[in-house]
């Protein structure tokens, strides 16, 4: 059978324990002072440290496995490709066709007039000097335009340059295609609604109850319901 503790053994234990508890508080108040710290480093850290940091990280790995890779005699490049998946590759080369010419939709007429102007001065040839330095000396001054320039029979546009703006329009035409247009309103349609966010509203409804008000709805027409 225990032999009950004496009071100095209880005393031992309660100093024991007091010391425990008063060693696991300073802990946690260093801990606590650590982390405040920590937090204020980083609240003084740019906004963008964190994106910064793991570019950072990730060039030195992307290096060190180069380097690893030429001193194996092995081509980096290749050895990248035949990690990147079919999907992730098409992934990436998507990313790269919106971030060279980006389609946001219609915002405003302005930015999609910049856009048509920045997509036809990309899609222009290169500069013929040749054909400049020709059309500058036909022309003489009228060649710089001013006020009171013509330049009508004085100039005459390439079949070429014609079959691009043809092309060019056929492609403006497809594009459009593509855009949802405004639904036509049937005039001969029965008038259900008062306008028409009630009228998508009504055509929810008639979805799901449609066949179970048939009959009710013809009632109230006809004028027979009860």
């Amino acid at each position: 059978m225990e032999q009950p503790k004496s009071a100095a053994e209880k005393l031992a234990e309660r100093k024991a324990r007091l010391l425990d508890l008063h060693k696991q508080r300073q802990e946690a108040r260093t801990q606590n002072h650590q982390e405040v710290v920590a937090e204020d480093a980083r609240k003084k850290l740019p906004s963008n440290w964190e994106a910064r940091k793991r570019q950072a990280e990730w060039l030195l790995a992307d290096d060190k496995a180069r380097a690893e890779a030429e001193s194996a005699g092995k081509d980096y490049e290749r050895m990248k490709l035949l990690e990147v998946s079919a999907i992730d590759a098409d992934r990436i080369e998507k990313k790269k066709q919106r971030k060279d010419n980006p389609d946001l939709g219609f915002s405003t007429y302005e930015a999609q007039t910049a856009r048509q102007y920045n997509r036809l001065v990309k899609s222009m040839p290169p500069r013929d000097m040749a054909k400049y330095e020709k059309q500058k000396a036909e022309l003489g001054e009228a060649f710089y335009g001013g006020p009171n320039t013509t330049l009508h029979l004085r100039t005459k546009d390439t079949p070429s340059a014609i079959n691009n703006m043809v092309k060019d329009l056929d492609q403006q035409i497809e594009r459009r295609k593509k855009y949802s247009r405004r639904r036509i309103y049937n005039d001969d349609a029965d008038v259900d609604f008062i306008n028409e966010r009630n009228s998508k509203f009504n055509k929810k409804l008639d979805r799901f109850y449609g066949e179970h008000t048939a009959e009710i709805k013809q009632n109230l027409e006809r004028g027979t319901a009860i």
